[in-house]
């Protein structure tokens, strides 16, 4: 599995690579900005990620912005459906209905609990029962 994850804390993103290199090849992304840079370079390879982990809040683009994107793009050239991921630290319920709205497929809080991160991948068909 390609995964891609955009994490603008160094701990958590670190973190997060580690236990997700378990299940694929993960890049990382500081920022939104960045996401979307690595996002348009595996579409341009014909290697689309099947993961998108995104922090909602990065600076310069926030993960929103970035699911915005990569969905409009999917349509717009007929990709395949990435899934997508959001992470955030806010328990804002509006954040999380914007990014549902905007086609994300799951939400996790942080910190990450990376048991419920496996059952959400088993959900989202991502990893065998």
């Amino acid at each position: 599995m390609k995964i891609l994850i955009a994490e603008d804390d160094r701990v958590s993103r670190s973190f997060f690579q580690k236990f997700m290199s378990a299940y694929g090849t993960c890049d990382l992304a500081v920022d939104g900005m960045e996401a979307l840079d690595l996002y348009m370079d595996a579409v341009k390879a014909h290697a689309p990620y099947d993961l998108l982990c995104l922090d909602i809040m990065m600076p310069r683009v926030d993960g929103l912005k970035v699911l915005k994107v990569v969905r409009a793009m999917e349509k717009q050239h007929n990709l395949p459906h990435s899934k997508i991921i959001m992470m955030t630290a806010l328990a804002d319920v509006e954040y999380v209905d914007q990014a549902f709205e905007l086609g994300c497929d799951a939400y996790a809080s942080k910190p990450i609990d990376t048991a419920k991160v496996e059952e959400v991948m088993k959900n989202l068909g991502l990893l065998a029962e």
